[in-house]
């Protein structure tokens, strides 16, 4: 995917020069990410297990001489401008607002920002759970601070990003997938504790690869029962707080005995969702450590008991992601599968014998049409491999 990547980065400088008719000074590099493992976990404290992939999100961009921010996402054919004076969140609620939410927070954070001008091409597939908007909020973070002659840490910029999306995106997230673009290293997953922030680079064995099956549906439900997911959750927490006797931070902090004790006590579908968030953070660490093992079989198993519990108990699948899980796992070569992302439509991810897995691309994609044959949407698939974490490319020294 060298090519692929050049092309992307050349893609951004020739759109920048042709917008905006001078050269840029940089360009920003950003992978999108995908979850192996650990869905819905991050916000409630709990464990992931992500790899960054080699789709990028390009930003090539330059200073201003102005207070003046003018960005152009070409994907969108849309721009946004706005002063870094005063930074206001638009109420269209689009990717604007993930610009000017970066922009405010690297102000609150003590940045003395300046103008930019900067241009946005991406090869992320946007709704696919691939994380686009953490890609772009690095990305230009990224751009900013670069421009501005300043820098942060990378898990200090993570926050500052997720700080962003949340008051002005207006999407609760977790942490995971700004600290996946931002901290990832090529052939490693990273595990991340999201109560602690501590990371662990997990590598990944050479005789698998990881298939991303989109099923080509929106996710237009995804942020809405997101949030409502994140409210159900915080509702499991004060009812177990009551149950257990003790004040609870987060469902982090509830055992699988907890809740096998306690869940015919909690109101439906509360339980259920506590159940999914417990029992999918074990997971997590039973994962990591088949991988350690070279246990395959049993990582394949636990990929699909965490999409029977998205489907079943979290309640965020949807027949497509479903007939895709089904589509893959009737191929020789596939060890597991599952939905990734908030749900409600976008991708799978499967982990695959890395010698049959053209095979399995291919023999799933028929399948699943079989299955879904009045389908509107037109589903594709593509192999992933595990690359590092966001990088700026200073002009001047390529």
């Amino acid at each position: 995917m060298v090519a692929h990547r050049e092309s992307g980065r050349q893609k951004a400088v020739d759109l920048f020069r042709k917008t905006f008719g001078s050269e840029p000074s940089v360009i920003v590099e950003a992978p999108g990410r995908i979850n192996i493992i650990g869905e819905h976990t991050d916000y409630n404290d709990g464990f992931v297990l992500p790899i960054a992939i080699d789709r990028w999100l390009f930003v090539a961009a330059k200073g201003a001489s102005t207070d003046r921010v003018h960005i152009y996402a070409a994907d969108f054919d849309e721009a946004d401008l706005f002063s870094i004076r005063e930074i206001v969140r638009k109420e269209e609620g689009d990717w604007r607002n993930y610009a000017r939410g970066v922009a405010a927070q690297l102000k609150e954070e003590g940045v003395e920002l300046k103008g930019l001008q900067a241009l946005i091409v991406s090869q992320i597939a946007i709704g696919a759970g691939l994380s686009s908007s953490a890609a772009l909020e690095a990305a230009l973070a990224l751009a900013f601070l670069e421009v501005s002659d300043r820098s942060l840490d990378p898990l200090r910029l993570a926050l500052l990003c997720q700080r962003a999306e949340h008051q002005f995106a207006g999407v609760h997230c977790g942490i995971m997938d700004q600290m996946a673009t931002l901290l990832s290293l090529t052939g490693h997953a990273l595990l991340i504790d999201c109560q602690s922030l501590t990371t662990q680079q997990v590598p990944l064995p050479d005789q698998v690869t990881f298939l991303v099956a989109d099923t080509g549906k929106p996710r237009a439900l995804a942020a809405s029962e997101y949030n409502i997911r994140r409210s159900q959750c915080q509702e499991a927490v004060q009812h177990l707080s009551q149950l257990l006797g003790k004040p609870l931070r987060s469902l982090r902090y509830v055992s699988l005995e907890d809740i096998n004790r306690h869940f015919f006590d909690l109101p439906d579908p509360v339980g259920r969702r506590a159940r999914h968030v417990v029992t999918e953070n074990q997971r997590v660490l039973d994962f990591v450590s088949a991988l350690k093992a070279n246990d395959l079989k049993l990582a394949g198993s636990l990929l699909l008991q965490s999409h029977q519990s998205l489907r079943d108990d979290y309640e965020v699948s949807c027949p497509e992601l479903d007939a895709m899980v089904e589509a893959i796992m009737s191929c020789d070569g596939a060890y597991g599968a599952r939905l990734t992302g908030a749900g409600f439509g976008g991708a799978c991810i499967t982990m695959v014998d890395a010698t049959k897995a053209p095979t399995v691309q291919e023999e799933s994609l028929t399948r699943y049409r079989n299955r879904l044959r009045s389908s509107p949407y037109q589903p594709h698939t593509f192999l992933v491999r595990p690359v590092g974490g966001a990088s700026v490319v200073r002009l001047s020294e390529t």
